[in-house]
């Protein structure tokens, strides 16, 4: 929470009594900052006071945040017994629902959400949560969001601008905004599952086709049909070879890449493919893609920067307008999270650009790996921190010795 320090006005007409008063005034908010921040179990408020509590698997910690593992898609309790994850593929969500929202799922071995919240002003936006996923699990569509800020304040005992407030700074986003993005992952869950669309929209709370084929291609990036498909009716062809990197796996339809994997073994990496496109005809193709391997493997060698492959991946609007972005960085180059939202008009969806950096299906054709924090750190990367390193260096040492090149011609 944050610490409100009181201001008192001074009234004593006599200079020394003002000095003297308000030395006592700074020396007793002093004191009561202080015993805000060292009470026992105090929630940890910095990213690196919150990684020491994961380190140490605090069980004082559970219920004042969870974190999230970019590279596995799950998100824990700080006291969670599994293997602690690298410091850069680890975020920090204050709710469980947070963390959903930005499309982790619950550690089955933890259950985070079973941890208690101890913020009061957390408690409260968690039942707000609670009480609108409610609705939308008995049926009660929102589409008009019958649950007005009124009531849900009501319910969480503050005022309408409070919760709004409380809510947009616990959760990034508004309790209205919330309610969308829990109707709409809903319905992706049901047509993943091979529900009919008429029934999974009806199922997910929206009132009516027209509203959701409206919102579809900003959610979704395709039809409602389309991504119940789950990539049935694509073929795929892939084939691996030996890289600078390690291994590399390249997947391609007619139209497109839709796949650039790097691993150190075969076997996940096919796997991953299959994961990525469920329901689309994958077969092996050791010999009918050398063009396009060709052409990776010599980017990766340095001998061709400017890789401008064609792409066919399944992906929502906004993953999309954010690796269209990414395809723009200069090779040799760097962005940061930041600067990625503001270039795609969205300068507050920082997360949201990192998630879709992480999702990125075809890495090296569409460069994530330029994307870094803004003190300069590398962040995840799905293949490996140590693989984004090398990467970088070596585009950065390639730029370099192509202008050493120029200078002396």
């Amino acid at each position: 929470m944050e610490k409100q320090i009181a201001i008192e006005s001074v009234t004593e007409s006599n200079s020394g009594s003002k000095v003297e008063y308000m030395a006592k005034l700074i020396s007793r908010n002093s004191r009561r900052a202080g015993r805000t921040d060292s009470r026992p179990g105090s929630a940890p408020e910095s990213p690196s006071a919150k990684w020491t509590a994961v380190l140490a698997r605090d069980k004082r910690a559970d219920g004042r945040f969870v974190y999230a593992v970019r590279s596995t898609g799950i998100y824990c309790k700080p006291s969670c017994a599994s293997r602690k994850p690298r410091r850069e593929n680890a975020t920090f969500f204050p709710l469980p629902a947070a963390a959903e929202q930005k499309g982790f799922r619950a550690c089955q071995r933890c259950k985070p959400r079973s941890a208690r919240v101890q913020d009061p002003r957390t408690q409260a936006v968690a039942r707000v949560c609670a009480a609108i996923d409610r609705h939308l699990q008995t049926g009660d569509a929102l589409e008009d969001f019958r649950l007005t800020l009124q009531s849900l304040s009501a319910s969480a005992g503050m005022g309408p601008y409070q919760l709004e407030r409380a809510f947009r700074s616990i959760m990034g986003i508004s309790p209205r905004q919330y309610a969308d993005a829990r109707r709409m992952h809903s319905l992706k869950t049901k047509l993943k599952k091979g529900d009919d669309v008429t029934t999974a929209l009806y199922e997910a709370g929206f009132g009516s086709s027209s509203r959701l084929y409206e919102r579809a291609p900003s959610h979704l990036g395709m039809t409602p049909a389309t991504y119940r498909q789950g990539g049935a009716g694509m073929q795929i062809r892939y084939t691996i070879a030996s890289s600078p990197l390690g291994r590399l796996l390249v997947g391609a339809t007619e139209r497109g890449i839709s796949a650039v994997y790097l691993g150190q073994d075969d076997a996940p990496l096919e796997a991953a493919l299959h994961e990525e496109y469920p329901r689309a005809e994958i077969l092996r193709d050791r010999h009918g893609m050398e063009k396009w391997v060709g052409k990776i493997l010599d980017h990766l060698r340095g001998h061709e920067p400017n890789l401008d492959l064609p792409t066919d991946v399944q992906a929502t609007a906004f993953q999309r307008r954010v690796w269209q972005e990414l395809r723009r960085i200069p090779y040799g180059a760097t962005r940061t999270y930041s600067q990625v939202a503001r270039a795609i008009g969205q300068p507050t969806a920082i997360r949201a650009v990192a998630r879709a950096c992480a999702t990125n299906p075809v890495s090296v054709v569409v460069p994530c790996h330029r994307v870094v924090r803004e003190d300069g750190n590398l962040a995840g990367y799905r293949w490996g921190v140590e693989r984004k390193r090398e990467l970088l260096e070596h585009e950065s040492a390639q730029k370099s010795s192509g202008k050493a090149k120029q200078q002396t011609a």
